[in-house]
């Protein structure tokens, strides 16, 4: 067949094929139009390159049906500057229509001789622009992420979690979803924000196997899930790590009265304690770990109290305690989204103990304090260094506000800052707020006493200024960074605490799993992401105890996208393959489960190889759960001890009494 009769071929193609079925984004019609197909097929298909069909290729594969590439084209967003990957490569067809559109295209093939093909018909085209690489597309490609588009060309049992993490802030995947290999549905996923995704269905598809650590195993005789759980663990194996759990847990009857001597045993002389949750919103993790920090701090010494909080809110529970905070200033802590995570029933009556404790003890002895490790709070930081500067050092105060002055605009809305600043539009601020910070440093030293206590606060709050100037940033180059840059700053905030306590200082620090648990046990370390747990662990060794908890079902406080607002939700029973599911099958309600030091030796070997897990934060999606709520972790490696609820329920988060109706919440006037 002559050019001239395939480009006439091609451009019917186009319009009764693509246009007539609703495409409309010129430039993939554009693209459609300009790529030959006839190149990507086996040379006794070319006849046929532009019929309204998949076709057959090496290795038993299929080149997608015209309209299908559009469709997957159109539905990713893909922009002229646009950095995208596509998952199976295949003949390369795909990402020759994808290299027409964006800046740079990555493409991953599983076949070798596939992806070598790909790539020299590639070059021979002209298409610079898109890297082949041969590999398992399941897991992407990191060190090309982040990405902003992501296509993935076969279809797998589930969305790889990890395409997900490499997708950028604003991004868009668009993959063929369905436990069963012979049909799909085609999703299109929004990573919202660093922890939201938004998913809708573009309709049932059926695409070739997605091959991989995260997709489909195939051997001679059935494809079954390479990443499902059931692949890891037998029915018999299960029942024996159950049996093992039951025979090493310590029952626990509630969190008020569990008896905690053997745990306090455990943790020992470890200098930092860190007490996990799987969700932001569970009136049982916030009690039990309230409950193991009294002991901590009435028996063995413990004098920090580090929440997964902004420095400026937690320093107002601290002024609390220490008998210092108006019952204004209480009232302003905690106003922001997520402002149930600390402002509830559980963390009021904590705080009300420490504030007691501290009013008994003799004013010799060491007063533990409540701070924050976060770096959210951008906009009360810069007013703290203000405020104490104006008090202090009026001269130093006038050169503070020359230097954020240049933040003030986005003080109250950072992430437009970071998106300007990202793309160009405006200058960064983070030479104004290193310098800042480096003054306030530099201060300390020719003041070292008589300011000692507001000047660390100062300058802990000049830390979460350049550091969330920096986050805000990240956040539109990638998860990955972001989410390091974030659990970098609270451990440096953790040690800056420390040291500035003295050597005989000693932490509980509250947060989540996902940043408690070590990231080095878990598939962030696949991601290149690490947490507080992991450096917990590189810079105190032994000395660092990293407790989690869970639970099978009930309900929890939480939101259903990022700003909106916060319900009790009933949280679905844990999922059929899950750690938390073996938990329940030990048939003990609620337990603590030693495991640096099991009773059953093999427990902590037992527990090496991955196991789904649950994370739930501040936003909750039952109907995405497995996809938006899960991980994979070697529990084994992951924590020191696990702490398990059968069924809990929400943390009281609900407003209405006030300081004088009920004094024993005066923190926040629940």
């Amino acid at each position: 067949m002559t050019p001239v009769a395939l480009d006439k071929q091609r451009e019917e193609m186009v319009r009764s094929q693509v246009v007539s079925r609703g495409v409309v984004d010129a430039r993939v019609l554009a693209a459609m139009r300009s790529v030959p197909r006839e190149e990507f097929v086996l040379a006794r298909d070319r006849g046929r390159a532009y019929d309204d069909m998949p076709l057959p290729i090496e290795e038993g594969q299929t080149i997608s049906q015209p309209y299908m590439v559009a469709l997957m084209a159109e539905a990713a967003r893909i922009g002229p500057t646009d950095h995208v990957l596509e998952v199976g490569a295949g003949s390369g067809y795909a990402s020759a229509v994808l290299g027409s559109m964006a800046a740079s295209v990555v493409a991953i093939e599983w076949h070798p001789s596939l992806a070598d093909s790909a790539r020299d018909r590639l070059v021979r085209l002209g298409f610079r622009n898109v890297k082949v690489l041969r590999g398992d597309g399941s897991l992407g490609s990191p060190e090309h992420a982040p990405f902003d588009a992501i296509i993935v060309s076969a279809g797998g049992p589930d969305v790889p979690r990890t395409l997900l993490s490499q997708l950028r802030v604003g991004g868009t995947l668009v993959a063929p979803v369905g436990r069963d290999p012979n049909a799909q549905v085609l999703l299109r996923i929004r990573r919202a924000s660093e922890h939201s995704f938004e998913t809708e269905s573009l309709g049932t598809v059926r695409f070739v196997p997605l091959v991989g650590a995260e997709g489909w195993a195939i051997d001679a005789h059935e494809s079954v899930p390479a990443a499902a759980p059931s692949t890891a663990r037998t029915r018999s194996d299960r029942r024996t790590l159950a049996t093992a759990i039951a025979a090493s847990c310590e029952p626990i009857t509630d969190p008020e009265s569990v008896a905690l001597d053997r745990l306090l045993e455990r943790i020992g002389s470890a200098r930092v304690v860190l007490i996990g949750e799987s969700t932001h919103g569970t009136s049982e993790f916030y009690r039990m770990r309230a409950r193991i920090t009294k002991a901590l701090v009435s028996k063995a010494g413990f004098d920090v109290v580090a929440l997964e909080a902004d420095w400026p809110d937690a320093a107002v529970l601290d002024r609390h305690v220490q008998g210092r905070a108006s019952a204004e200033e209480c009232k302003r802590a905690f106003d922001r989204f997520p402002a149930w995570m600390w402002r509830n029933r559980e963390t009021a009556e904590f705080v009300d103990w420490m504030s007691a404790r501290q009013l008994r003890a003799p004013r010799e002895q060491t007063r533990p304090i409540i701070c924050g490790l976060d770096l959210y709070g951008m906009s009360k930081a810069i007013a703290a260094v203000l405020e104490f500067l104006d008090r202090e050092h009026p001269a130093a105060a006038r050169l503070a506000r020359e230097r954020y002055s240049c933040l003030s605009p986005w003080e109250h809305d950072p992430t437009t800052y970071g998106r300007a600043t990202t793309s160009g539009l405006l200058d960064t601020c983070e030479d104004e707020a290193v310098a800042m910070l480096q003054e306030l440093l530099e201060l300390r030293l020719s003041d070292p006493v008589r300011t000692r206590d507001p000047l660390f606060d100062a300058q802990r709050n000049a830390a979460v200024v350049r550091d969330a100037e920096r986050y805000y940033r990240a956040i539109y180059r990638g998860a990955r960074e972001s989410w390091n840059l974030r659990d970098r700053h609270m451990m440096s905030t953790l040690q800056a605490v420390l040291a500035h306590r003295g050597e005989r200082s000693r932490a509980v620090v509250w947060a989540h799993n996902s940043h408690v648990g070590d990231a080095g046990a878990t598939e962030m370390s696949e991601r290149g992401e690490t947490n507080i747990g992991e450096l917990a662990r590189r810079n105190f060794g032994e000395s660092a105890y990293l407790v989690g908890m869970g639970t099978h079902k009930g309900t929890v406080a939480a939101a259903s996208a990022w700003d909106a607002p916060m319900r009790v939700r009933t949280l679905l029973p844990s999922h059929p393959e899950s750690f938390e599911r073996i938990c329940l099958e030990s048939g003990v309600h609620a337990f603590m489960l030693p495991l640096r030091t099991p009773k059953v030796e093999s427990l902590r070997d037992m527990l090496r190889p991955a196991l789904l897990q649950r994370a739930v934060g501040v936003v909750y999606r039952p109907e995405t759960e497995f996809l938006s709520h899960y991980l994979m972790a070697s529990v084994g490696r992951q924590f020191d001890e696990w702490i398990w609820f059968e069924e809990t329920k929400a943390v009281d988060a609900k407003a209405g009494a006030t300081e004088d109706e009920d004094p024993g919440t005066y923190p926040f006037g629940l």
